[in-house]
């Protein structure tokens, strides 16, 4: 026996990381039994890297998910992880609603055509909470503390596009027509490649850039308090939650995903100590207004029982992170 997968989003950093793990090691399926994946879907409006379209078990469906989303065909279990990012979300309104929320309706209506309902994973986001101007900093503990239960207050596009998105997986696994799990993802850090349009993006680029000997621009205050992830524990929290059974998973309400709390200067100072050289010096601190706003909108510290009794957990140190970027991720960069 093996699984059928789709991905959406396949061709993005995330999607390929997560397309490879799923060639190489078998998935559990809501609570079921272990198998290897048979068929693995990747669909994206970019083409997959090529040892992963040459793959006999890949299938490739490339366009909007709006038109080719009948193409994906049945699937135990749908990874959608396609979308417009939080920056470009805020730039083009357009763009934003008709990628993260005309798109995943697409999917979600492909899954609910299935004869038995799919495992439907969504890539949610910590941008769907904010600290409202009109009101105090949402959590119910200390100032800034987001728990299972706080109540998201997104404060941009992409946040509220994720919200509804989360709401449609949440209905539609109400009315039996999928088995949903919304995941809401912190920033994932370090990515390899080059920058992308996230507002985030530049907490991958401070370390990235000058590993590679490039200046980097930082555009939040040194002690900024974001919060991230490594890839490899993104991964897991995207995997796990389509590994647990039903019950185990519990709430049709988003979970949130573990992270590490932390500054761009701590961020930049863990660098400098992994590598034994001041890399640091080739950060620019300039701030941007507008990408400052939105990422001061979001909340830094969580606290996440929910995933810890899925066995989740943060990545123990910055330091982790960046010697995990060194060992993989600085080699697919230059690759």
């Amino acid at each position: 026996m093996s699984a059928r997968v789709v991905v959406t989003g396949g061709a993005g950093f995330i999607g390929t990381a997560l397309a490879r793990r799923l060639l190489t090691e078998p998935i559990a399926i809501a609570g079921g039994a272990v198998v290897e994946v048979g068929e693995l879907v990747l669909a994206d409006l970019a083409a997959p890297p090529p040892d992963l379209a040459a793959d006999p078990r890949v299938r490739v469906v490339a366009g909007d998910l709006q038109t080719t989303s009948g193409g994906l065909g049945e699937a135990d279990v749908i990874f959608h992880l396609a979308g417009v990012v939080s920056g470009a979300a805020e730039a083009d309104f357009d763009l934003g609603m008709r990628v993260n929320i005309d798109g995943t309706r697409a999917v979600l209506e492909h899954a609910r055509r299935q004869a038995e309902p799919p495992v439907f994973v969504f890539s949610s986001s910590l941008a769907v909470f904010g600290f409202d101007p009109a009101g105090p900093p949402p959590g119910p503990g200390p100032a800034g503390t987001v728990h299972d239960d706080t109540l998201p207050t997104p404060q941009s596009s992409y946040g509220i596009q994720k919200f509804v998105g989360e709401q449609f997986v949440a209905d539609y696994t109400r009315k039996g027509f999928i088995r949903g799990r919304s995941v809401r993802l912190v920033t994932v850090s370090v990515r390899p490649g080059k920058p992308n349009a996230a507002a985030s993006s530049f907490a991958s680029g401070i370390i990235r850039e000058p590993l590679a000997g490039v200046r980097a621009s930082c555009p939040v205050p040194a002690d900024t308090a974001i919060v991230l992830s490594s890839p490899s524990r993104t991964l897991d929290g995207i995997l796990r939650a389509a590994a647990v059974a039903d019950a185990a998973w519990g709430s049709r309400t988003a979970m949130n995903l573990p992270g590490l709390t932390t500054t761009p200067r701590d961020m930049a100072a863990a660098m400098d100590r992994v590598v034994g050289y001041p890399a640091s010096d080739l950060i620019d601190w300039t701030s941007d207004p507008v990408i400052g706003a939105i990422v001061r909108s979001w909340p830094a510290r969580f606290e996440t029982r929910r995933a810890h009794a899925l066995g989740l957990r943060a990545d123990g140190s910055f330091d982790d992170i960046v010697r995990q970027y060194l060992a993989g991720g600085a080699a697919q960069a230059a690759s």
